[in-house]
């Protein structure tokens, strides 16, 4: 968000992708009823109500002895998607936490980009606002001198 790149950078991408995996929703398009949440917000709002279980794709679900592991999951992507780079485990901590070498995983904090940037045009009705955007364009020919 704010252009700054670390190697906590990979750990934060890598966090989404487990948590996409996880519920089978794409981060950059998921919705969740008329919540501003993101896919990471909308986990952490979940775990803290204690309620994971719905946040996980049902496809998933079909072979109960799974549900510890992709628990896990969850837990880890929350852990990778921290607001602050520092608070993120590296990516070799990563991997031994979703192998269960380390057994006691620390409380994830809110996550980063918990709300969705919700741009608002004065000029279109509010029910067309989440229906679509306008895209201006346009066309530049470039000639060589």
């Amino acid at each position: 968000m704010e252009g700054q790149f670390s190697e906590k950078s990979d750990v934060f991408s890598f966090g989404v992708l487990l948590l996409e995996i996880v519920s089978g929703k794409r981060n950059s398009s998921f919705y969740y009823e008329e919540t501003p949440l993101s896919l990471s917000g909308y986990a952490w709002q979940l775990w803290n109500e204690q309620k994971l279980q719905s946040f996980i794709d049902p496809s998933l679900l079909s072979e109960p002895i799974f549900e510890a592991e992709i628990l896990r999951c969850i837990h880890v992507g929350l852990l990778c998607v921290q607001d602050f780079a520092k608070d993120r485990p590296n990516m070799s901590t990563t991997l031994s936490m979703l192998v269960s070498e380390i057994a006691v995983l620390p409380i994830p904090k809110q996550p980063a980009f918990m709300e969705r940037r919700i741009s608002t045009n004065s000029n279109l009705p509010a029910k067309s606002q989440n229906a679509w955007s306008i895209n201006n364009l346009s066309i530049t020919n470039v000639e060589g001198r």
